[in-house]
């Protein structure tokens, strides 16, 4: 009877299972899967935020930022001289050095052109690069491609593009067809013109867009994408800020270190002269009139 009460001793575990006399029971396994349920959800109940919680601090979070940008900027105009001041330096010293200077500095006649893109090169790129992050927001919003679209949305699209043909009215059509490349002449004009004439990049720009819009209207888009692609936008305008970034930043390196520029500003007046800004301007015109086209054919089909 002791010895029955007595455990045994693994090592007569073991016999007996080579005998065939005892099976060994494995542990019940534990699901891991159960226990990480558990634990993330004592977690979840014990530090995670409720919705709630959580959108009141993102709101808290964000009336913070706003009104320290806010007090940042009231501070920095707080500062600045009053207008119209004669010690204001926007109203003489600037002003002289643009109008004086101008034309020996920059090399263009045109001083609105020398300044937008001379003296205040770094701000115009900054606007050629708002307007093509405006072009790719309404891209990623609007445009119409394999990901997200229906099947019913590409029916629709096919319907579409059976529609989108030639205008009937033949007048119009003549008209639009002899003015196009009218448009398109004039804006290049303005555009390599803008340096020594009014004009420039941006006014340029926008005529030959109007142009591209006008083709496109009477001709129908089918036709204008023959030779202005989605692609053919997206590296127009990607080459272009490329461009006017390192022409540029030449212009900033010499200029910081005090180093001359060995690029010729030319003779005032003539087609080749102003140095980089010639080149800047085209730069400027391509992007200003791929941006304008774009907005057009995104709002009008959903497509480039």
């Amino acid at each position: 009877m002791i010895n029955e009460k007595k455990e045994k001793s693994k090592w007569r575990h073991f016999v007996d299972w080579v005998n065939g006399e005892e099976v060994i029971e494995k542990p019940e396994r534990i699901s891991f899967q159960k226990i990480n349920k558990k634990i993330l959800k004592k977690l979840f109940q014990k530090y995670i935020w409720s919705e709630r919680k959580k959108a009141a601090f993102y709101l808290i979070m964000c009336t913070f930022v706003c009104v320290v940008f806010i007090g940042i900027l009231l501070h920095t105009v707080s500062a600045l001289p009053y207008f119209g001041s004669s010690t204001n330096p926007a109203s003489n010293e600037v002003v002289q050095r643009y109008i004086e200077s101008g034309v020996k500095e920059t090399g263009a006649t045109n001083i609105v052109t020398g300044m937008i893109l001379e003296y205040r090169a770094f701000d115009t790129f900054g606007e050629a690069n708002v307007l093509f992050l405006a072009a790719i927001c309404v891209v990623m919003l609007l445009k119409k491609d394999k990901y997200n679209t229906t099947e019913k949305q590409k029916a629709e699209q096919e319907e579409e593009k059976a529609f989108d043909t030639e205008d009937e009215n033949i007048i119009l059509k003549r008209v639009a067809n002899v003015l196009t490349p009218l448009l398109f002449l004039f804006g290049i004009y303005v555009v390599l013109n803008g340096h020594i004439s009014p004009g420039g990049g941006f006014s340029g720009g926008a005529i030959m867009g109007a142009g591209l819009i006008l083709y496109a209207c009477v001709n129908g888009q089918q036709k204008a994408q023959r030779f202005f692609t989605y692609k053919t936008f997206l590296y127009m305008n990607v080459i272009s800020l490329l461009t006017y970034c390192l022409l540029k930043g030449y212009s900033f390196f010499t200029g910081a270190n005090h180093l001359p520029d060995i690029i010729p500003k030319g003779v005032p007046g003539e087609l080749l002269s102003g140095g980089l800004i010639l080149p800047l301007n085209i730069c400027v015109g391509i992007i200003v009139m791929c941006t304008i086209y774009g907005f057009y054919a995104l709002f009008t089909k959903g497509d480039i």
